[in-house]
């Protein structure tokens, strides 16, 4: 087929599908929506997160797992920052321990919740070494 026969099939081609699409939204409207995905309870969303950090052996395994977990509309819990600190430490990455504490405090309501986080967190930090955060 040459050049300029496709170039004036084209455009015709491109009106039909056009019209045929805005002809039926129907077709759009029919299709039902997903069901096949449950919401995971804060309980099955902390084992998971938990666990994912106990078996983290490289940073970007850490990191991935860091990005993903704080993406949820959601605090993670005192045992997920554990597990993700102690993961931090395995792959002897400070800059990512800093990460998480400034996560928490991005995700958290107000400064006591993050006092509290810190606190809840006091023993870990010390037992590591960790870092002593603002």
């Amino acid at each position: 087929m040459s050049l300029s026969v496709t170039s004036r099939l084209l455009p015709s081609l491109l009106r039909t599908t056009a019209r045929s699409a805005l002809a039926s939204p129907a077709i759009l409207l029919s299709r039902p929506a997903s069901s096949a995905h449950s919401q995971e309870t804060f309980e099955a969303f902390t084992a998971r997160y938990v666990s994912f950090f106990q078996s983290a052996q490289d940073l970007f395994e850490l990191q991935r797992s860091l990005n993903n977990c704080f993406a949820h509309d959601l605090v993670p819990a005192p045992s997920v920052i554990e597990a993700a600190l102690r993961a931090a430490r395995r792959v002897d990455d400070y800059a990512t321990a800093v990460r998480i504490f400034e996560g928490i405090k991005e995700k958290v309501e107000n400064k006591g919740q993050y006092d509290q986080y810190l606190q809840e967190l006091k023993g870990v930090r010390e037992e590591l070494g960790e870092w002593d955060t603002p």
